[in-house]
Formats: C-alpha cells, structure tokens, sequence
C-alpha cells in the first residue's frame, strides 16, 4: 500500500501565493508521475499540473505561468507553488502518484485532499 500526505493547503487573498506538499511513503519501487488535481464545489475534477520521472512537467492552460510543480525524487514528495491565486483557484487540491509498487505492480494513488480557498 501507498499512502499520499498533502499539506500547505488554507485561506489566502486573491493575488497571493500558497505552496502544497505531497509525500508520498509505502511500497514504492519507482514513481512515474505525480500530480496535482482539484475539485470546485459543483464542478469535475480537473488536471492542475504534473511532472513526470524525467521531470517534464505538464499545467493546465488556467494555471500556467502562476503555478509552478516541482519534485523532489529523494523524498518521494511532489510541491505545487501558486502564485498569483485567484477567486477562481478556489477548490480541494488533491494529490495523485501513478507508481510501480514491484517492477511488475503499478498502481495509482490519491491523497486525501487539502482545502485552497482564495478570497477577494
């Protein structure tokens, strides 16, 4: 099993920053991606970011140039740095690890969400 932990999420003013973490801990052989998906009240869920084992990165067109991913590979832990934060950016934020549990057991994960709520 694998457990993803996220923290940093909370309130903040529009125009301001917020830096989520993930760390992720269980039986890891090696993490192809990790990223980041939020959920409004109302709406799906959507793609935020994510960086890959290489670390090429991929945003949403909504975040692009004020979120920033990055990974630290040594300590299983994904970040998200937001910038610039908006009304709109208001959600759960949620964690997500497509793994290898053994060379030949992938798995993906989710954590458990952290609130990001932006006031005007």
């Amino acid at each position: 099993q694998v457990q993803l932990v996220e923290s940093g999420g909370g309130l903040v003013q529009a125009g301001g920053s917020l830096r989520l973490s993930c760390a992720a801990s269980g039986s890891i052989f090696v993490i192809n991606a990790m990223g980041w998906y939020r959920q409004a009240l109302g709406k799906q869920r959507e793609l935020v970011a994510t960086i890959r084992n290489g670390g090429s990165t991929n945003y949403a067109d909504s975040v692009k140039g004020r979120f920033t991913i990055s990974r630290d590979n040594a300590k299983n832990t994904v970040y998200l740095q937001m910038n610039s934060l908006k009304r709109e950016d208001t959600a759960v934020y949620y964690c997500n690890a497509d793994l290898l549990e053994t060379p030949i057991r992938r798995g993906n994960y989710w954590g458990q969400g952290t609130q990001v709520t932006v006031s005007s």
